[in-house]
């Protein structure tokens, strides 16, 4: 019997006593704490697919539901029980996630892959033929159990990069963010929970491969608000091919679903300008700073940043915010490239006085470093070096960051955050520039010295961006002086 998602035991999960393999609706039981794959991005996935789960069989109707509902397994397994002829892995009924098309008896030949491709940081099909997987990898994966193979499809086709001429990204674009609010309560139904949007049941019809596929025109949302395919898209055509129980190769034809118009609600959403189309928000590589905080887990103070409706409609609705955290995820692409995977837990920052104050510090921050890449930029000249020292600063100034943005009743938070940025940007510039200057021709000296002075003038308040700098700290002419 082919694997069915419903109704048996196949996410792997760690619990208050080990570790136990579990159906969907047990997730609902008090001892079940996180999903446990062998890797982030696929647990990560797993969070999406239950979200999606419970908003398909039992969902939020009523604003009064997420306070209200308390986790009982039973009933979450009396309505998931209609959703089981649609989430077979195999067989040769309708597929999760899978093509209706039997890809093997098309009349167009079409190529077996491994069940690498299934997972994003492997080697594509032509990086393979050029022998240029340095760093993606090929034939990691030449053998997978049914559960793996089925968390991976699910992956892929929620996150899914650029694969090539016709193969689709997901509805947000190849390695979307993604941000799950995190409550104080322990375990894993808390967790979903949460993140669960209003909307009202929905049948097994609701999903892509019931309905038959592929599908010529952009799929818009649609005008009831049903939200099935924000979780259970399908932008690739994909076919699985079993040998026993294992899966030991995809079949993938091009042009799948082609969304448009979507703002899946766990991923924060970006314009590029007032009235232009609403764009998902990707991860940068590296570490997630401050920096990267508004519009994701902190509000924007600019309409052009949207957080995910999950976290907004959990902060307008709690009682308190306190211990809650977000979660921030996703794979960092260029193009069809995966670069990195961000994983991160960060406060979730509620509307009042700290949001505020964080706001303020952090576009003081993105006025000063870009003042000292500026003032480096005679020294190092273009290019990654002085990105790097930029990022740098970003960096060193985290720890003072958190530590006054959390400050309450406090005179001179913004005087000290001023003067933390002021000692780091110098620090950082004397350390790029002294080494070399006494050899350096008295031109170059005078040019580095004429930049110095300047950012040190910065912060001091004067010149434009110096008035700038201080306007957005809230700070006084006198403060100017000091």
């Amino acid at each position: 019997m082919p694997l069915n998602l419903i109704s048996d035991a196949w996410i792997p999960v760690s619990c208050t006593h080990g570790r136990r393999i579990i159906r969907p609706d047990q997730i609902a039981e008090p001892d079940v704490l996180f999903p446990d794959w062998p890797r982030a991005d696929l647990n990560i996935a797993c969070l999406e697919l239950l979200i999606g789960l419970v908003h398909l069989a039992d969902p939020v109707e009523e604003v009064e539901d997420w306070a209200d509902r308390k986790p009982d397994p039973d009933r979450l397994r009396a309505a998931l029980a209609p959703l089981a002829p649609a989430f077979d892995l195999g067989g040769d009924g309708p597929r999760f996630l899978q093509d209706r098309e039997r890809f093997e008896t098309a009349n167009a030949k079409v190529d077996v892959n491994s069940p690498d491709m299934l997972f994003i940081d492997s080697a594509g099909g032509n990086t393979t033929r050029n022998n240029a997987d340095l760093m993606v990898r090929r034939g990691r994966y030449p053998r997978l159990d049914p559960a793996l193979a089925a968390m991976a499809l699910y992956t892929l086709q929620s996150q899914a990069p650029a694969g090539g001429a016709g193969n689709r990204t997901s509805m947000r674009g190849g390695g979307p963010m993604i941000t799950l609010v995190e409550p104080p309560e322990p375990g894993l139904w808390p967790l979903v929970w949460a993140n669960v949007p209003l909307g009202r049941p929905q049948g097994p019809d609701a999903l892509p491969w019931m309905q038959g596929t592929p599908r010529p025109d952009p799929v818009y949302p649609p005008e009831d608000g049903n939200l099935a395919e924000a979780f259970f898209g399908m932008p690739r055509r994909l076919r699985l091919i079993f040998d026993g129980d294992q899966v030991t190769g995809v079949l993938q034809k091009p042009w799948g679903a082609n969304y448009a118009g979507w703002e899946h609600p766990l991923t924060p959403h970006y314009r590029v300008k007032d009235g232009a189309e609403l764009l998902p928000q990707h991860p940068r590589a590296g570490a997630f700073g401050y920096r990267n905080w508004l519009g994701i887990n902190a509000a924007s103070t600019s309409d052009l940043r949207r957080q995910a409706a999950a976290l907004t409609g959990y902060a307008d609705r709690a009682y308190s915010t306190d211990g809650a955290s977000v979660i921030v995820a996703g794979w960092a692409m260029d193009n069809m490239k995966p670069r990195d995977f961000t994983l991160s837990r960060q406060p979730l920052i509620p509307k009042g006085e700290a949001l505020t104050r964080i706001q303020r510090m952090i576009a003081a921050a993105e006025i000063c470093a870009p003042a000292l890449r500026n003032a480096l930029k005679p020294l190092v000249g273009e290019g990654t070096a002085l990105e790097a020292l930029r990022e740098e600063f970003f960096l060193r100034t985290q720890g003072p960051f958190e530590r006054l943005a959390g400050e309450t009743g406090q005179d001179d938070t913004m005087a000290r955050w001023l003067a933390g940025m002021h000692k780091t940007a110098l620090a950082l510039f004397d350390d790029a520039a002294m080494p070399g200057l006494a050899g350096m021709p008295i031109k170059d000296v005078e040019t580095i010295l004429r930049e110095r002075n300047l950012l040190i003038a910065m912060f001091r308040g004067q010149g434009k961006i110096g008035a700038r700098l201080y306007g957005e700290l809230g700070l006084e002419a006198k403060a100017r002086a000091a």
